[in-house]
């Protein structure tokens, strides 16, 4: 502070000439004290004063150097805002501020003091206070240290996330300078496999080495951060908007492509860049979120990504989906529904495939697409296997109650790839199967051809043990995906579901008829069912009851109802069939099924 206090002459040692008979006291009072102190009051004429003194604060005001001159130091305090403060406290002691902080110098001779004023009784009409005059220089700059210390990484020295997020947020607060910033973050990919097989060492040598580099390929006001274990950050200006955001991510991109020589191997690393332009006035944090949410998108597309708000937007909603899914499988409001598997040749209903349905209280209708990925991603998709396994099972034996026999129907209910590689599949079937009292030729499971790919030898010993249940196995969507025909001849599967795309294109493309043709003729030669899925007009139905396929699904029959309605709907496909001579009216016809 060269200046901390109001104007009055101040010799070396107060002569006894300036300081009154009646405040002879707070000199050896001061002089006491274990820290700098003195007595000010108001004179006469209105202006501060100095009674009394301690060497403390002397050598306080001064730093310690004899050289300096004190006098000049104490005018130019009483002149500034020390001197309005203490004037302030005199003139209204009960209610003005008895505490000010104060800097001094700049730069590293930067000093910071404390004062602090306590009143004192009147000495002759004149206000008078004690002010005590603390120096904080030195706990000052050891919180700057740690402060510093905070806001970088040890291992590379460029800053830490922290500090990333405040110079984001400094720069998001301007006007001027907001829309013209955007960050990029970059996430090595597959490093814990190097720290893994090489060693920490080597992974600490990779990280210094990156971030060298990125340093060298740098604009000129570009700010580089380590911000998490393995991943950097850049705040760089725009000139030409997204376009300048992801051109300077490809050379990002183009600057790490050549390997990294360490322990005299070469290593070569991927990274995943994702980019967040600044908005003015948004939280520096929540840009760095928009940023590491882009990078999470470039991983599955491979490329440099730029956050776009509405994915943000839809994955929100499917972290919102997640939380309110696993509340509603708790509370049991999901419902199953249930469409209509038809013999295309007579028109009976044979069976019914369950359907999980879920109306939100809040949201309405959300649809299994939406939800059911949902549930696949966070692991859901275990409870709501097994629900959906009970419901359709319970299900089943309730039309048989209803109908006082075991009705000629059976039930297929999808099981999820994640399912097949996670849960104990044939204990799940069985204890369904079990609960309800039925036989496993009632049942269907139905999968698709991804739960084969992922794990073809655990995919086997699911499939033999649910036919070791007598259920059936259905392949669903065949056609789409990637399974090998060595698959459907060693795998135990009774039925091929033919994908919907082929069958609504079959009238007008003669691709799509032709694959439908090879799907039969293969099903047929390997002694398999058909069911042909999206069959929405009766000329698909006798097209494909013509070329052999032996049951269909589709709106044209029915779209998927309640457990109540389906049952009447078999009832009356039932009576009409009856009725057109399709079928026998002998009780034979109906056949128990294990009940």
């Amino acid at each position: 502070m060269q200046a901390s206090m109001p104007h009055v002459p101040a010799p070396a040692a107060p002569p006894a000439s300036l300081v009154d008979p009646g405040v002879t006291g707070d000199h050896e009072l001061l002089c006491a004290l274990p820290i700098a102190a003195a007595v000010v009051s108001r004179t006469a004429d209105g202006t501060l004063g100095l009674d009394a003194w301690n060497p403390r604060f002397v050598e306080t005001i001064t730093g310690g150097n004899p050289h300096l001159d004190r006098c000049a130091i104490l005018r130019a305090a009483a002149d500034g805002p020390i001197g309005a403060f203490i004037d302030r406290f005199l003139e209204h002691p009960g209610t003005a501020p008895d505490e000010m902080e104060r800097q001094d110098g700049s730069g590293v001779r930067t000093r910071y003091f404390r004062l602090k004023m306590a009143p004192l009784p009147d000495h002759e009409g004149r206000g008078r206070g004690l002010l005590s005059l603390v120096e904080e220089t030195q706990e000052r700059r050891a919180q700057q240290h740690l402060k510093d210390q905070m806001l970088q990484c040890s291992l590379t020295g460029l800053p830490n996330r922290l500090a990333f997020t405040d110079a984001i947020e400094a720069i998001a607060s301007d006007p001027a300078r907001a829309e013209g910033y955007a960050v990029l973050l970059i996430d090595l990919l597959r490093f814990s496999r190097i720290n893994q097989s090489m060693g920490s060492v080597v992974g600490d040598e990779l990280l210094i080495s990156f971030a060298s580099r990125l340093v060298g390929g740098l604009r000129e006001g570009d700010m580089l951060a380590r911000v998490g274990g393995n991943e950097f950050g850049i705040l760089f200006s725009l000139k030409g908007g997204a376009s300048d955001a992801i051109a300077a991510a490809e050379r990002v991109a183009r600057l790490i492509e050549e390997p990294f020589t360490l322990s005299d191997l070469d290593i070569r690393v991927d990274g995943a860049i994702g980019l967040a332009l600044l908005d003015f006035g948004e939280d520096g944090e929540e840009i760095f979120r928009h940023a590491q949410f882009a990078v999470k998108q470039a991983k599955a597309n491979r490329r440099p990504t730029l956050y776009e708000p509405e994915q943000a937007i839809a994955a929100r909603r499917r972290f919102s989906i997640e939380t309110e899914l696993r509340r509603a499988l708790e509370r049991d409001e999901l419902d199953l529904a249930y469409q209509p598997l038809v013999e295309l040749e007579t028109g009976r209903v044979t069976g019914f495939e369950a359907l999980a349905r879920w109306h939100h209280p809040d949201r309405g209708n959300i649809g299994p697409s939406e939800f059911i990925p949902v549930a696949e991603e966070s692991g859901l998709i275990l409870d709501l296997g097994r629900w959906a396994m009970d419901r359709a099972a319970r299900t089943l034996a309730s039309w048989d109650d209803a109908e006082g026999d075991a009705l000629p129907l059976s039930l297929s209910v999808n099981l999820s790839a994640i399912q097949v590689a996670r849960d104990d599949v044939s204990a799940m079937v069985d204890g369904a199967l079990r609960a309800h009292r039925l036989g496993g030729e009632r049942l269907t499971i139905e999968l698709t051809e991804s739960a084969i790919v992922q794990d073809p030898m655990r995919a086997t010993r699911v499939f033999e043990q649910i036919k070791g249940l007598d259920a059936n196995l259905a392949m669903d969507d065949f056609g789409t995906g990637y399974s090998s025909l060595a698959y459907l001849q060693r795998l135990p599967i009774d039925l091929l579901k033919i994908d919907q795309r082929f069958i609504k294109g079959m009238l007008s493309d003669a691709d799509s008829i032709a694959i439908v043709r090879a799907i039969l003729g293969l099903a047929h030669a390997l002694g398999m069912k058909t069911t042909a899925e999206g069959i929405e007009s009766c000329e698909l139905a006798t097209t494909l009851a013509t070329l052999g396929c032996a049951h269909g699904q589709g709106f044209y029959f029915s779209r998927a109802v309640d457990a109540r309605r389906a049952l009447a709907f078999w009832r009356a496909r039932e009576e009409m069939a009856l009725r057109e001579g399709r079928i026998d009216s002998s009780p034979a016809r109906r056949v128990r099924h294990g009940r």
